[in-house]
């Protein structure tokens, strides 16, 4: 699991029982749960997420224990009305939103340019059976490097990516790093806030990570399930 912040770190190792520990690796220190779960504070924004992703990856294989799953996970502002306050949203789509260039007829994603990627699609039936056991909503989590402050924003998003129900700052990163390593993602988030207007009193940090908290503990087993076999 790589969450940006340890305040998420903790509020997903909850989720798992027994007691935590910290683990160091190479490059990267991480929270392990009673379950063998691993669970990493990686850092803010893409750039961060992907290298400590990257290197909890390369340390654990080196290790001779490499990761099966890797879920960025954490909090998230939601797109209104289809992703409320303290909803969970697990991504079908992983989209860097904001990668590409800005022209006079508009934004171009990197892809446009001829080049890169902007969107990674998690396994089908582990979206599917993660919904099922949180009872979360599935569709686009958009990842940004500048996080949305004004609605007119909000709406040019909304109007690129009508399928997208969260934006954060990291799922592209934790993606980008697990398919260099060629292991499957997942990201899973949970609503704090609306994206639009930029109002902190209108966010709700505490209740979107208690729903992290209360979401991984339905989805462990699902998350153990999967470990546990090959699915390529």
């Amino acid at each position: 699991m790589a969450t940006a912040v340890p305040v998420e770190r903790d509020a997903v190792a909850e989720a798992f029982p027994g007691p935590v520990r910290e683990a160091g690796l190479p490059g990267a220190v991480v929270h392990r749960t009673g379950g063998g779960t691993d669970v990493l504070a990686a850092g803010v924004g893409p750039a961060l997420a992907a290298a400590s992703t990257a290197a909890a990856l390369t340390a654990a294989a080196l290790d001779g224990r490499p990761y099966g799953l890797v879920v960025s996970a954490g909090i998230a502002g939601g797109f209104a009305p289809h992703a409320p306050l303290g909803s969970l949203v697990v991504a079908d789509e992983i989209t860097a939103a904001d990668l590409g260039a800005e022209t006079a007829d508009g934004f171009l994603p990197v892809t446009d340019l001829g080049f890169g990627t902007v969107t990674h699609r998690p396994p089908e039936t582990l979206v599917r059976a993660a919904a099922t056991a949180s009872g979360a909503r599935t569709g686009t989590v958009l990842t940004v490097s500048t996080v949305t402050g004004t609605a007119a924003r909000a709406d040019a998003l909304r109007a690129r990516h009508p399928r997208a129900l969260a934006e954060a700052m990291e799922g592209f990163g934790v993606a980008e790093a697990a398919a260099a390593h060629g292991v499957p993602v997942l990201e899973v988030r949970a609503v704090s806030n609306p994206v639009g207007p930029r109002d902190r009193a209108a966010w709700r940090i505490g209740d979107a990570l208690a729903a992290l908290t209360e979401g991984f503990g339905k989805l462990a087993p699902v998350l153990e399930s999967w470990n546990r076999h090959d699915h390529r």
